[in-house]
C-alpha cells in the first residue's frame, strides 16, 4: 500500500487524537559552571511522589514532567510553567540555575556526584539503590547527561503498529540526531580518566568538529555489557523475551560487585545484566503506564503498548525550555512517517548496522560526504535524509489540513532548509558560538546561556495563584511520601527480593 493510501486511511479524528508529553532533564549548577551538590530543594516537594518535578540519576539532576496534551502549545505552556516555578524556587533559595546543555557542567570526582534520594520507604530506597548500581556499572559521570524524552500516542494503534513504528524509528533516527543534535563539545571533566577519542578544541573543551550529539555517541549512554544485547523489535513477544533474558541473566562482572558491600550497604538491586527495565538504553521505548508496584515488562505483556517514548533528543541550549514548537511538530510528522511506511522485520545484522550509523552520525553527522549503511549498502547521509524529508511533506500537509494550519508544513520546510545549510544546525551554531564568543570554552557558553535563560524565566508573568498551586502540589507530595513510609511493613531486603523476582515479569 502506498503512503498516499495509508494517509487517506487516517481519519481527521485520529490525527487530532495524537497526544504528547515531555520529560526534560537538567542539572542544577552553580554560577561558576560547576555541579550544585546541595540536596533537592525542599520547596520543590518530594521527588518520589511529585507529579511534575522529580530527579533523574543524581540528586543534582532535575526532571520536569508535563501531563498528556492534545496540542503542542498546551504541552509547551505547561513545561514553561513548571520551569518558572523551579527557577523562582532556586532564586529564592540561593544562586543555582538549570544547566541548559545536554553534556554536563564541570563535574567533581565520580564518587562525589550525589545519588538521588527518595526517603525511607521501600520503593524510595529501591530507587536510590538502583542508582548506586548504575554508578558501579557505568560510572556516575555518564549518568549526568541530560536530554528530552518525548512521549507520543495516537488512537487505534495496537502492538504490531507500535513495533513497526519503532523499527522504522531506529532505522531513521540518524535524521533527528543530524537536525536537532546540540552537543558537539564537552567539558574535559566529563571524560577524566577515560579513553575518549575526542579532539582538543582548547585546554577547556573537547569535541569532534562535525559532531551532532556526543550525548548519543560512544561517550553517552553506552555500555559494554548492553552491547551484547540484540533486542528485537519485531513483536511484543520478541521484545519482551529479549528484555526478560537481560533481566534474569546473571552477569559475572556485576556478580563480582555483589548486592551488598562488606559493610552491609547496598551496591545494586540485582546482579543480572539489567537491574530493572529502565536500565536498558535505547533511542526509543514502548511504554505503558504501570500500576503501583508493577514491573513495566509485566504491564506491557498484560495490557500492550500505550505510547512510545522518544529518547534521543538533546536539550537545545538556544531554547528556554530546551525544545520549541517547531521541533515538536517535526517529531509528530516524523513519527507518523515511521508508522505509515513499510517496516520489515529487523535482524541482528541490521541492529548492529543501526548502532554503527548512530555512532557515526553522533560524532561526524555534519561531515560533508559522510556515508551510512543501509541494508548492507553505503549511502550518503545527506541523500538519505533528503529522501526522508521529501516523504514527510505529504504527512505534514495532512496534519495541517486536520488542524487548519500551516505549522506542520513549516516545520518540515525548516528541516529541509537546515539540512541544506548545515551551519544553521544547532550543533554547528553551538560550536561556532563557543569558538567565536567564549574563547573555545564549552562551559563558558552553556554557563552564559543558562544565566540568560534564568533571567528570561524570572521575567515571565507569574500569577500568585500559579505559585500557590505549585506550593500546594509540593506539600501534598511530601505528605504522600510520608504516608508511603508509614505504610511499609516489609523489611527492605524482603521487598528487594520480591520486586526483582522473575515471576513479576510474567503475565
Amino acid at each position: 500500500m502506498t503512503l498516499a493510501h495509508r494517509l487517506q486511511g487516517l481519519s481527521i479524528e485520529r490525527l487530532l487524537g495524537i497526544r504528547r508529553g515531555i520529560e526534560k532533564e537538567s542539572l542544577r549548577a552553580r554560577p561558576d559552571g560547576t555541579l550544585a551538590l546541595t540536596p533537592h530543594p525542599a520547596a520543590l516537594g518530594s521527588p518520589l511522589t511529585h507529579p511534575h518535578i522529580t530527579t533523574d540519576y543524581s540528586e543534582s539532576q532535575l526532571e520536569l514532567i508535563t501531563g498528556v496534551h492534545g496540542s503542542v502549545e498546551s504541552c509547551l505552556d505547561e513545561l514553561t510553567r513548571i520551569h518558572q516555578f523551579v527557577y523562582r524556587t532556586l532564586a529564592q533559595a540561593g544562586d543555582e540555575r538549570l544547566w541548559v546543555g545536554s553534556m554536563p557542567c564541570g563535574l567533581p570526582t565520580d564518587e562525589t556526584i550525589p545519588l538521588g534520594r527518595y526517603g525511607s520507604s521501600n520503593i524510595g530506597r529501591a530507587k536510590s539503590v538502583y542508582r548506586m548500581g548504575l554508578g558501579h556499572r557505568y560510572g556516575r559521570r555518564m549518568q549526568t547527561i541530560s536530554g528530552i524524552h518525548y512521549n507520543w500516542s495516537m488512537p487505534g494503534l495496537g502492538n504490531e503498529e507500535h513495533f513497526a513504528l519503532i523499527r522504522n524509528f531506529r532505522r531513521h533516527a540518524f535524521l533527528l540526531l543530524t537536525l536537532f543534535g546540540a552537543s558537539p563539545a564537552v567539558c574535559p571533566s566529563f571524560v577524566a580518566g577515560r579513553d575518549h577519542g575526542l579532539q582538543r578544541l582548547s585546554e577547556h573543551t573537547l569535541y569532534h568538529p562535525y559532531a551532532t550529539s556526543l550525548r548519543m555517541g560512544r561517550l553517552g549512554y553506552q555500555s559494554e555489557a548492553q552491547a551484547q544485547l540484540a533486542v528485537s523489535y519485531n513483536s511484543m513477544e520478541s521484545y519482551a523475551d529479549s528484555l526478560h533474558d537481560a533481566l534474569t541473566r546473571p552477569y559475572p562482572a556485576y556478580e563480582q560487585i555483589g548486592i551488598r558491600n562488606l559493610g552491609g550497604e547496598y551496591n545494586q538491586l540485582a546482579t543480572t545484566l539489567l537491574q530493572i527495565e529502565n536500565e536498558f538504553y535505547g533511542t526509543i521505548r514502548p511504554k505503558r503506564v504501570i500500576r503501583t508496584g508493577e514491573r513495566p515488562l509485566h504491564a506491557l505483556r498484560e495490557r500492550g503498548v500505550e505510547y512510545i517514548e522518544v529518547r534521543c533528543m538533546d536539550l537545545d541550549p538556544f531554547e528556554p525550555v530546551g525544545i520549541n514548537a517547531r521541533t515538536i511538530r517535526f517529531l509528530d510528522v516524523f513519527l507518523l512517517h515511521c508508522l505509515l511506511h513499510d517496516s520489515p522485520p529487523d535482524t541482528p545484522q541490521e541492529i548492529a548496522e543501526l548502532g554503527r550509523n548512530q555512532h557515526h552520525t553522533a560524532a561526524h553527522g555534519r561531515e560533508p560526504g559522510l556515508k551510512l549503511e543501509r541494508q548492507g549498502r553505503s549511502v550518503l547521509l545527506a541523500d538519505w535524509a533528503h529522501e526522508l524529508l521529501e516523504d514527510c511533506v505529504p504527512i505534514a500537509a495532512a496534519l495541517d489540513r486536520a488542524h487548519g494550519s500551516r505549522d506542520y508544513t513549516a516545520a518540515v520546510t525548516a528541516a529541509q532548509a537546515a539540512l541544506a545549510a548545515p551551519s544553521t544546525l544547532p550543533s554547528a551554531r553551538a560550536l561556532a558560538t563557543i569558538e567565536a564568543d567564549f574563547e573555545m570554552r564549552y562551559t563558558a557558553f552553556i554557563r552564559a546561556q543558562s544565566a540568560q535563560t534564568h533571567m528570561h524565566m524570572l521575567a515571565l508573568p507569574w500569577a500568585r495563584e500559579q505559585q500557590s498551586n505549585f506550593e500546594a502540589m509540593s506539600r501534598v507530595s511530601v505528605l504522600r511520601q510520608r504516608a508511603l513510609e508509614v505504610e511499609d511493613t516489609m523489611d527492605f531486603e524482603t521487598f528487594r527480593r520480591w520486586y526483582v523476582a522473575e515471576e513479576h515479569l510474567h503475565v
